[in-house]
Parts: C-alpha cells; structure tokens; sequence
C-alpha cells in the first residue's frame, strides 16, 4: 500500500498534486480528501506557484472516483450519505467546490476518470488526456449521484441532451469523444503526455501571473451573469492586477524589445 495518498511536490512556479493509491486505482478515501485540502490551501497562499498540474499515480487511472469500500463501511458504522458538495466532509472545500482557487488547474489525465475522477477533471481549467483515457459518472447504477458536481458541470460543459445520456446511465466516453465534445483541450498518445502538459504549464508560467489569476476569476465569476452585469461586476483579482506593477511592466518590454520580468506585484 502507499504511504503517502498525496504527493505534492513544486519546480519552476509550477506545482504537480498526484492522488497516490495506485493499488486502488487511486480511489479517493477521506485521508487524501484531508491532504488534498490542505495542498489546496498552500496552493493559493504560495505566490510563487502560478500553475498546477492534478494527476493520479500508476499507469490505470486518473481516479475512480469515491471509495465505496470505504463508503460501505462507513455506512455500516452510522455515517450518514454525503450530497451535493463536500460541506461537513474532511477536506471541505475540495476542488469540486473550492469556487475560489486562483490559480490554474490543469488535469493530466490517463486511464481511468470515473465518478469523482471525472468530477475533477470537470473542475479543472485545462484538460490534457491521454487517447487511453475513459470517462464517465457510473454513480446511477450504484443509487449515488454526481454530487461533487458532475450533475451540475456536466450540463454547463456539455450540450444537455448530451450530458443528460451520461448522467442518467452511466455510460463511458472515451477520449476522442471527450475531444470532440471539447471537455479535454488535446489528446496524445499515453507517451507524449508528460510533454504536452509541460507545453501548457510552460505557457502558463510565461504569462503574467496576476492577469491569469483575473481573466480565471472573472472568466468563472461570469458565467450565469448578464453581459452587462459581467461588466459592471468587480473582481478581486483584476483590481490587484490593475494596480500592480506588472500591469506596466508588459508594455514597457515590449518597447524595450526585451522579454518581461512578472513579479506578481
């Protein structure tokens, strides 16, 4: 068994979250929702990180999703079900709804993303998948339900007679599907999928790091408001950009033809 069910480690701006049960097809148990929480907190608190990269261990699967070994014994022992969301669950706010992460998520997806795994990858900003990757929330056919999102993120990223055929039977999509859907922005082959993800980290790390955290926010913030409303709306994130010396600093190297130099302040 692994020891540690989160490996979280940081290199060049960039932070890389694995799930780490292999043995278990990564399956999420209330230990690594507990990690997780707190890797999400530094994260967010650690401006020297400007990118993440969420991936499972081995080479099966992303994620399966809940525990249900664990689930049935915790049923067994009184612990009431869960619902909609991670409230009053060890590591509340997961990512499925921790709404206000800054910072870019890119999902490294291979294998397996079932249940909750998909769930994740719903949550994240950029998908890369592997053409071996399998997708689906099988949790009808189990009497549970998508409630770390899928039921809600799927009808929104998805055309809804579309997502209402996966949520409502639990059928799997595979990655070309997932492609051309436009749930994953690429898929490569499972060997050239370490360097395609490092393609869009490096873009990532490259571009301003306060107007990536703006354009997330205000891009996510916006989405069920009017036009008009979206406008007039303020946003935490683009008030510190506006005010920061990188909002000069990219217009001044141009001039200069020279790259820019983003402190984040």
């Amino acid at each position: 068994m692994s020891e540690d069910p989160v490996r979280y480690e940081k290199k060049d701006h960039v932070a890389y979250v694995t799930m780490n049960r292999p043995e278990v097809l990564n399956a999420m148990d209330r230990r690594m929702h507990a990690e997780l929480a707190g890797v999400w907190d530094d994260v967010e608190a650690d401006d020297d990180v400007r990118a993440v990269v969420l991936t499972g261990a081995g080479d099966r699967a992303f994620s399966v999703g809940q525990d249900l070994k664990e689930r049935a014994r915790l049923t067994e022992e009184g612990v009431e079900a869960s619902t909609f969301g991670s409230s009053g669950q060890p590591g509340h706010p997961r990512l499925t709804d921790r709404f206000t992460l800054s910072k870019p998520v890119v999902g490294r997806v291979h294998g397996y993303a079932l249940g909750g795994g998909f769930e994740l990858a719903l949550a994240c900003d950029i998908v890369i998948a592997s053409d071996e990757a399998v997708f689906a929330l099988p949790e009808v056919r189990l009497g549970l339900i998508a409630g770390a999102g899928g039921v809600f993120r799927l009808p929104r990223q998805l055309p809804l007679k579309v997502a209402m055929g996966y949520l409502l039977t639990g059928r799997r999509m595979d990655a070309a599907t997932a492609l051309h859907h436009g749930l994953v922005n690429e898929v490569v082959p499972f060997a050239e999928l370490d360097r395609c993800v490092a393609e869009w980290t490096e873009s990532l790390v490259r571009a301003a790091p306060l107007s990536v955290r703006a354009i997330k926010e205000a891009a996510l913030r916006s989405l069920d408001l009017p036009l008009e409303e979206a406008f007039k709306t303020s946003y935490h994130w683009e008030e510190r950009r506006r005010a920061s010396a990188d909002a000069s600093e990219g217009a001044r190297a141009f001039a200069e033809k020279r790259d820019p130099i983003w402190t984040g302040r």
